[in-house]
C-alpha cells in the first residue's frame, strides 16, 4: 500500500499503521540492510573495519551518539548518511510545529484537533530528507535557539497570557521532534547550554522561561566533537558525556591506496580539466603521501590534525596548476609535471597548523620540505634505495646519471615547455631512459616522463644531485661541482 497517499487519522488507523520511534527506525532499516548485504554509509572510506561496525552497534543498541576526531575524518559525513537508515515517509499531524505523530502526539496544537476532529484529522507526510537537522555550535548559541523561549509577540497577536504555553516558540530541538539532530564541534557548546541539554536526552522534558512540559521527544542526537576543543576552547561536561550512550573515535586513512580513493570523489574538478589533463598514478601517490608526511612532520601540530581535505585542495590546485601552463602556451592537452607540484603550496599553507619551530621555518618552507620528504619516501617504492653512506668503490645503479652531469653544465627544465620540448628536454638525458627501462619496464610513454623528472628530483633529495630553483622552472646540477661553486 502507498501510505502517502492517507489524508487523515482515520485512513491512517484503516491501513494498519504502527507507531514507531525513530531509534527503532533506524535499528529495524539497518538490521534489513546488512541482512541483504547493503551499501549503508555509501562514499566513507578506509572505516569498514573500524568505524563503521562501532557505528552499528550504536544504532543498534539505540544510543545517542559522540563521533570524536579530527578535522576532515568525515564525522558530520556519517551523521548526514544516517537519514537512509530512516523510513521514506513518516506521517504527521497536519500544521503540527513538532512534527507530532497522529497516533502518539505530544503538542497541545495536534492533541487538541485531534480530541476535535477525531479521525478526520487531517494529516502529511514528511520525507527522510526533511528529518535531518544540524546546529554547529557557537559561543553565541543560546537556550532560546535550540530549546525555544516565549514569543511576546504571538502573545500579543492571539491575545493569551504568559502562562499560556500556547505563547512558547519552539526552538530547534523541539523542532526536530522525531528526526536526527546534530550538533557540530559539542565542546564549543557553553557549559549552561550543555546543561539545558541533560533532561532532553534522559527524560524528555523541555523547560521554558518556567514552563515545565512534559514532552516525550522522539529523537536521535549525533553530536561531534574535537579532541582538541578539549584542551584549547571548551570540553564536554562530564553529565553530559555520562548521557550519551556511545563515543566513537575516527581517525584518518591508514594507507595511500584508501586516501586516493576519498581524494578522487570528493575533489571539486572542471570536468574540462579531466578531459584536458592526464595525471600519472605517481602523482596521486605523492599528492596523498604529502598528507601522510604532514601528520608526522616535526613542524605540524599533532593535536590539529591535517585534513583529508589538504590533499583535496592541492589536487585542485594541481589539475589548476597544469590548466594554467596549457592555457598559457596554446595546447589543447597536457600532463601533470612534478614541477606543477609548486602549486599545492597554497593548499598546504592554508591546512596545516605549526608549531613553533614550523612558524620559524615559515609556512611555505614547510610546504616545500612535506613536498620533498613525500619524494624521498616514495623514490625507494619504484628504484633501488640510496643509502645515506655508501662505500665510495662500490657501483650505484645511479652512477651514469650522476656522471652525467660531471662536466658541470647545468640541466634546465623550465615550467612553461610545451609538451614536445619537455619531453625532448628529458630525452637529452639517455641514463634517465635507461633506469626507467630497466626498474619500470611495463610503464606507459605518458607516465614515463613524470617517473623520468621524479628520478631527478629524488636523486637530489638523496644528496646525489643538486636543484637550483630558477625565474621559470628548475635547473639540476652535480652535487659536488654545485657544492665548489657555492650554490
Amino acid at each position: 500500500m502507498e501510505y502517502t497517499q492517507l489524508k487523515t487519522l482515520g485512513d491512517l488507523k484503516s491501513a494498519g499503521y504502527q507507531y514507531k520511534t525513530i531509534k527503532d527506525e533506524l535499528r529495524d532499516n539497518l538490521s534489513f540492510k546488512i541482512q541483504n548485504n547493503e551499501t549503508i554509509f555509501e562514499g566513507v572510506h578506509g572505516y569498514e573495519h573500524t568505524v563503521i561496525p562501532e557505528l552499528q552497534r550504536a544504532i543498534l543498541s539505540k544510543h545517542n551518539i559522540n563521533l570524536l576526531g579530527l578535522r576532515g575524518q568525515a564525522k558530520t559525513r556519517l551523521a548526514r548518511q544516517m537519514i537512509y537508515l530512516l523510513d521514506e515517509y513518516v506521517p504527521v499531524v497536519f500544521g503540527s510545529e513538532i512534527n507530532d505523530d497522529p497516533l502518539q502526539p505530544i503538542s497541545r496544537y495536534a492533541k487538541e484537533l485531534i480530541a476535535e476532529k477525531g479521525d478526520d484529522t487531517p494529516i502529511t507526510w514528511m520525507h527522510r530528507d526533511e528529518r535531518f537537522s544540524e546546529k554547529l555550535a557557537t559561543p553565541d548559541v543560546t537556550v532560546a535557539d535550540i530549546i525555544g523561549d516565549v514569543d511576546p509577540i504571538k502573545a500579543a497577536n492571539l491575545k493569551l497570557s504568559y502562562a499560556d504555553d500556547r505563547v512558547i516558540h519552539y526552538g530547534m530541538i523541539p523542532r526536530a521532534n522525531r528526526c536526527i539532530f546534530v550538533i557540530n564541534e559539542l565542546p564549543d557548546l557553553q557549559a549552561r547550554i550543555q546543561v539545558a541539554l541533560f533532561n532532553i536526552l534522559q527524560e524528555g522534558d523541555v523547560q521554558i522561561r518556567g514552563f515545565k512540559l512534559r514532552f516525550n521527544l522522539d529523537m536521535q542526537f549525533v553530536f561531534t566533537a574535537n579532541p582538541e576543543d578539549y584542551t584549547n576552547r571548551g570540553s564536554i561536561i562530564t553529565p553530559l558525556k555520562d548521557r550519551i550512550g556511545s563515543q566513537i573515535l575516527t581517525h584518518y586513512p591508514d594507507s595511500i591506496e584508501i586516501a586516493k580513493k576519498i581524494t578522487k570523489q570528493e575533489a571539486q574538478s572542471d570536468l574540462r580539466q579531466k578531459e584536458t589533463i592526464y595525471v600519472p598514478e605517481l602523482a596521486f601517490e605523492l599528492l596523498e603521501q604529502i598528507g601522510f608526511e604532514a601528520r608526522n612532520s616535526e613542524y605540524v601540530d599533532a593535536k590539529s590534525g591535517v585534513s583529508a581535505r589538504m590533499s583535496i585542495t592541492a589536487y585542485e590546485n594541481l589539475l589548476s596548476a597544469a590548466e594554467l601552463r596549457m592555457l598559457t602556451s596554446g595546447e589543447s592537452q597536457t600532463s601533470v609535471r612534478l614541477g606543477d607540484f609548486m602549486g599545492i603550496i597554497p593548499a598546504i599553507n592554508g591546512k596545516i597548523e605549526l608549531v613553533y619551530e614550523g612558524e620559524q621555518e615559515g609556512a611555505a618552507s614547510v610546504a616545500q620540505l612535506l613536498i620533498h620528504r613525500a619524494i624521498q619516501t616514495l623514490f625507494s617504492n619504484y628504484f633501488p634505495k640510496i643509502e645515506k653512506l655508501e662505500h665510495k668503490d662500490k657501483a650505484s645503479p645511479y652512477d651514469k646519471l650522476v656522471d652525467w652531469f660531471y662536466d658541470g653544465t647545468g640541466f634546465e627544465l623550465a615550467n612553461d615547455l610545451l609538451t614536445p620540448e619537455y619531453e625532448q628536454q628529458l630525452d637529452m638525458v639517455p641514463p634517465l631512459e635507461a633506469l626507467i627501462k630497466e626498474y619500470l619496464p611495463e610503464i606507459s610513454k605518458k607516465d614515463s616522463y613524470f617517473f623520468k623528472e621524479f628520478l631527478l628530483w629524488g636523486l637530489v633529495e638523496f644528496k646525489k644531485l643538486s636543484k637550483l630553483q630558477m625565474e621559470k622552472g628548475f635547473e639540476f646540477k652535480d652535487a659536488f661541482g654545485s657544492y665548489i661553486s657555492g650554490i
